[in-house]
């Protein structure tokens, strides 16, 4: 059986005898496709190390010849585009069309960090102070890393390496081990675009290889998305040790559907907001806040015929709406929140355990799960489940649904439907979250915007992509000059400027 290696200084690495490797799935057919191997705290020290050496000649490369080789890497993405999708239907058992979708949002990411010109722009000031110039750079911080989840291959290490990259940086991926093949095709497809090697690496591994991140004195940065635990973990551990964090955690997202939205569209919204990838992403919408039983009746009906509907197979397919889960365990888990939600008194509408592909695949099939009257003392409203199970909770009134969200420990994304820009504006006003999106159910931000959330969900000053990267991979200089010399004599008092 395949195993893969590691990228380290521009090339795969050979795989030696004895060692450690984890399964690789097709989640759609439950099999084991091949496997990878797992670093150990030596191959992570070998590539920070060649990181290291290929810095300096990288910190020196002028932006705009950076941004020309991720001009090229856009191209290449655009050209192998097949090929990464089928690598993420693969290993992740997303649908064709929603990998490309992810794949998109990726290359988007890209296309903003080849401003990195614009980007990098200092600020200036003449006559601070008499004869005296002040302006600021922005230089990177050497070797930084980033951790990243299995629910998004492609488009989560592509909201960090290609920023770090633009600010003059080295990376080092630690991608997943559940799908860790279009991480490597991502570093084939760099090094064809002209990026030299040792700047871009990528380790499969498991804690051991996170723990070695964390713990490597030359290690800048490290960049990580997942879940609440592990972000605190990495926050926790690599702050210890001096370094920038920035850890994107967990997430409930709340969508409140008002008494007047064209329940229609929020239920066709909801539908791809809740169960696109299976639920498993951390934008997804795994909470409805009905305004009103009228509300909670009227959309309840619209959704359940959908649930039942929902065309669920093998990602190779064309025009899927749902694939399977990442894994067997995490199917289980997922059934284990069904089963709570039943325990504590949820009125089970839709249940996917009784999807016909749950029960005749091999693969980690659920359908679609829909619950009603859920309330915030349950199990399956307090914790993220990650799958397909969408709850609602009822309400009396808008301030009731927002001090619900408020009280949440995530604080990661909501939205609202409604047709009134009075209700919509008291609502951003007032709702505890970083990401709100008014009739847009996943209101995650464009490449020019940042991502990240409040409370739980983010641990860090700083969030991901846009502007916000370009200050989590840079540290400023103020430079202050003056070449005239001073007239009178020496001064001993602080000196003031005009």
């Amino acid at each position: 059986m395949q195993i893969l290696g590691h990228f380290i200084h521009g090339d795969r690495t050979d795989i030696q005898e004895n060692v450690r490797t984890h399964p690789v799935y097709n989640p759609a057919l439950g099999t084991e496709v091949r496997r990878v191997a797992l670093a150990s705290r030596e191959d992570v020290n070998e590539a920070v190390q060649i990181a290291q050496e290929a810095f300096p000649a990288w910190r020196d490369t002028t932006p705009l010849k950076r941004a020309r080789i991720l001009f090229r890497f856009k191209e290449l993405l655009e050209a192998n585009a097949d090929r990464l999708v089928r690598a993420i239907v693969e290993e992740h058992g997303k649908v064709w069309e929603d990998a490309q979708g992810e794949l998109g949002r990726g290359i988007e990411v890209v296309e903003y960090a080849c401003g990195a010109l614009e980007l990098l722009k200092g600020e200036h000031n003449r006559n601070v102070g008499p004869g005296i110039d002040s302006w600021s750079e922005f230089p990177p911080l050497g070797v930084v890393a980033g951790i990243t989840p299995f629910n998004f291959p492609v488009m989560v290490p592509m909201w960090m390496f290609p920023m770090a990259l633009a600010c003059g940086n080295c990376f080092i991926l630690k991608p997943s081990e559940k799908d860790p093949s279009a991480a490597l095709i991502l570093a084939e497809l760099l090094r064809e675009a002209g990026l030299p090697d040792g700047v871009f690496n990528v380790v499969n591994g498991d804690k051991e290889a996170v723990d070695a991140l964390l713990d490597h004195p030359d290690v800048q940065a490290i960049s990580f998305v997942g879940s609440t635990p592990i972000a605190e973990y990495i926050y926790q551990r690599g702050s210890a040790q001096g370094k920038r964090v920035q850890a994107l955690g967990g997430a409930k997202n709340h969508a409140v559907v008002m008494p007047d939205a064209d329940l229609d569209a929020a239920a066709s919204a909801l539908m791809g907001a809740a169960f696109g990838s299976c639920g498993e992403r951390c934008m997804a919408i795994s909470v409805v806040v009905a305004i009103g039983n009228a509300t909670a009746d009227a959309l309840i009906e619209r959704l359940q015929p959908q649930i039942e509907a929902l065309r669920i197979g093998q990602g190779s397919r064309r025009g899927l709406d749902m694939g399977p889960v990442i894994s067997a365990e995490h199917k289980q888990k997922i059934i284990s929140y069904i089963q709570a939600g039943e325990t504590e008194g949820a009125e089970l509408i839709c249940d996917g355990r009784q999807h016909p592909m749950q029960k005749e695949s091999e693969g980690f099939f659920l359908g679609g799960t829909l619950f009603d009257q859920v309330t915030a003392d349950m199990r399956i409203y307090r914790e993220e489940i990650f799958g397909p199970v969408l709850c609602v909770v009822r309400v009396s009134h808008l301030e009731e649904a927002i001090a619900l969200i408020n009280a949440h420990e995530f604080g990661n994304g909501t939205c609202i439907f409604t047709q009134s820009g009075s209700q919509a504006h008291y609502f951003s006003d007032r709702v505890q979250i970083g990401m709100v999106g008014i009739n847009v159910p996943l209101p995650v931000p464009v490449a020019c915007q940042s991502f990240g959330g409040w409370k739980r969900s983010l641990f860090g000053d700083l969030y991901a992509y846009g502007p916000d990267a370009v200050r989590f991979y840079t540290r400023r200089k103020t430079l202050t000059q003056r070449w005239a010399p001073p007239a009178g004599s020496a001064q001993f008092a602080f000196p003031g400027n005009g």
